[in-house]
Order: structure tokens, then C-alpha cells, then sequence
């Protein structure tokens, strides 16, 4: 069925998303034959079948997006828009009619939640703007967390998403690691990158970081910033101060959501510096619209083993 769309353009110099002598334009023509193009002064019109007009509107929309708030559309953007919108659609395995536990689709699979502790934390997130998720290693807090952040960001109920940690060191020194500061700290990020890859497909996720949709930040450089409609999380939370517990809080702008994760027993501070997650269980738990979970080894969803060494740690510990 063929269909009539129009697309005005409001504030923009239509060079901008057309490209210099249209070349712009000319690339998205040949990538689209099937559908006609036509650029007369600040409308664009599109005509043919209705799903690929849909696709090519998105990506027009999308293009008066990036020079609204960069002033500019690179090649680099139009090919990525191009490329994401001809790549063949994922097959995603069909989920049982009643199952529950989706948090969000990947190209490769759906991503459950596998355990009370982590239903508990899709459900609890849907309630609460802040929700501290506490519990041991392998428990799967960051990986329910970035995928809680990307439903929500694929839902359209937040226009970017910030991950950010502490660079605190495991009984080793920043100063000792090589490469620049962006080299020392990647390592303390790299937990995030990991989770983000198996959900978004390898190029959408470098588009998406590239424009700052999506934010991987070590936490200090939080400070002075106030994210509206923005998913923000908090990783590694038991390494962060008071102060730095308070300052990344009170980060939340207008119609923003944030996860805090982290394990009480393995906090890498001084031993004279309280941790900000633990404080934080006292002086936040009493608040509406702040939630606490609590996950447990009855949650570990990594390798059998795993289960036994911190039964065994807790067993050490007690005595």
C-alpha cells in the first residue's frame, strides 16, 4: 500500500540534513529505491510502501535530532542510521504466552529474570524512582540493572542512560596501572560494556555512546551534573563515600530512575571510611519511593561453585 508522508523542517538549514549539494540526500535515494524522495525548501515528502516510509521518517527524525543538538549531522551518523535500519531483523527466540520474567529482548535471546532476587528487583524498579539492589557476587545485580535501564530506554520512558563506578582500587594502585586516565580506569567500567554488548548489538551500542545516549562514567565525574530523563546506575556502590553516595542521589533530574548495586562484604575503602551504601541502608530506608532489595547465594546464577565459596566465607566469618 503506498503512503504520503511530510516532514517539516523547524530551525534547521535544510543543508544540514540534506548534505552539501545533496549528497546526503543522493546516499539515503540509493539506499531507498523503492521509494520516492522529494526535498522542497523546509519539507521533505515521502511517498511508497507504508513500512519503509516509517523506516526512512525515523531516520529523518532521527537526523533532526543529532542537528538540534549537535548543530550537525556527520556521514559517519547517516551511515549508521542507514546500516541499522537495512540490517535484517533479529530473531529472537518465542517466549512462552505466560512468561513473565522478560526484562528486555537482545538480538540473540530474551534476558530473564532467573531468580526471586532479581523478580524482585524488575518489580520493585517499576515502583520506585531509586532502588537499592545489596547482595553478593554473582547474584547478577549489575546485569538485571543495565537490562531493567534498557527496557526502559527502549520503552521510551528515559532518553539516555548513565552507568558510573567507583575507581577504587582491589588492593592495587591507579598509579601503577599503564596508559593514560582513560586506560586506568576502563577496567573498572568494563563489567558495564560487558552487559550493555549482550543487549544491544555491537553497532548501535557504539552509535549510541558515541551521541552520549548512552554514559560510562567513573563517579567522580558526576559532580555538577543534573540528569533529566535519564537511567542512572550506581555499580559497585559499597566502594563509593557518604559524600559521593549523597552526590551522585542527588544527580536525579526530572523524570529519572536509578539503581544502586553492591556488596557490603567485599567494600575496597580504607578501613577509616565508611562506606555510602552502608549508610545509606540507615538513612534512606524510611523514604517513599526509595526501595530496597536484598539478594542472597540462593541467587547466584554464575558457576555452581560459586554458591559454596561464599557459604563458606559467611561460615569463616561467623566464627
Amino acid at each position: 500500500m503506498t503512503t504520503e508522508k511530510k516532514i517539516e523542517i523547524q530551525g534547521i538549514e535544510p543543508v544540514i540534513l540534506l548534505g552539501p549539494f545533496d549528497s546526503y540526500l543522493k546516499k539515503i535515494r540509493n539506499a531507498f529505491p523503492d521509494t520516492k524522495i522529494t526535498a522542497r525548501g523546509s519539507i521533505i515528502i515521502l511517498n511508497g510502501d507504508a513500512p519503509e516510509v516509517t523506516v526512512l521518517e525515523q531516520i529523518f527524525r532521527e537526523m533532526i535530532f543529532l542537528a538540534d543538538k549537535h548543530g550537525e549531522v556527520l556521514e559517519n551518523d547517516l551511515n549508521a542510521l542507514i546500516n541499522l535500519a537495512l540490517a535484517p531483523a533479529p530473531r529472537l527466540k518465542p517466549p512462552l504466552p505466560d512468561d513473565q520474567d522478560i526484562i528486555v529482548s537482545t538480538p540473540d535471546y530474551a534476558v530473564r529474570a532467573k531468580t526471586d532476587g532479581q523478580r524482585r528487583m524488575v518489580n520493585e524498579a517499576k515502583t520506585n524512582d531509586i532502588l537499592f539492589a545489596i547482595g553478593p557476587a554473582g547474584t547478577g545485580k549489575t546485569y538485571t540493572a543495565v537490562a531493567i535501564a534498557v527496557a526502559a530506554w527502549k520503552a521510551k520512558a528515559v532518553k539516555r542512560i548513565v552507568l558510573a563506578r567507583p575507581a577504587v582500587e582491589a588492593g592495587e594502585s591507579l598509579g601503577f596501572l599503564p596508559g593514560d586516565l582513560a586506560q586506568k580506569i576502563d577496567p573498572y567500567l568494563r563489567p558495564l560494556y560487558d552487559a550493555l554488548q549482550d543487549m544491544l548489538t555491537a553497532e548501535k551500542l557504539k552509535f549510541l555512546t558515541e551521541r552520549r545516549v548512552i554514559e560510562i562514567v567513573p563517579l567522580a565525574y558526576m559532580r555538577g551534573r543534573t540528569l533529566n530523563n535519564s537511567f542512572i546506575i550506581l555499580d559497585e556502590a559499597q566502594n563509593a563515600s557518604g559524600k559521593q553516595m549523597k552526590m551522585c542521589l542527588t544527580r536525579l533530574g526530572v523524570n529519572s530512575k536509578a539503581i544502586i548495586t553492591g556488596d557490603v562484604t567485599q567494600i575496597d575503602l580504607p578501613t577509616s571510611m565508611v562506606s555510602g551504601l552502608s549508610n545509606a541502608e540507615q538513612i534512606l530506608k524510611n523514604i517513599k519511593g526509595i526501595g530496597f532489595v536484598y539478594l542472597d547465594k540462593s541467587d547466584v546464577v554464575r558457576h555452581k561453585l560459586v554458591r559454596d565459596i561464599i557459604n563458606a566465607y559467611e561460615i569463616h566469618e561467623n566464627k
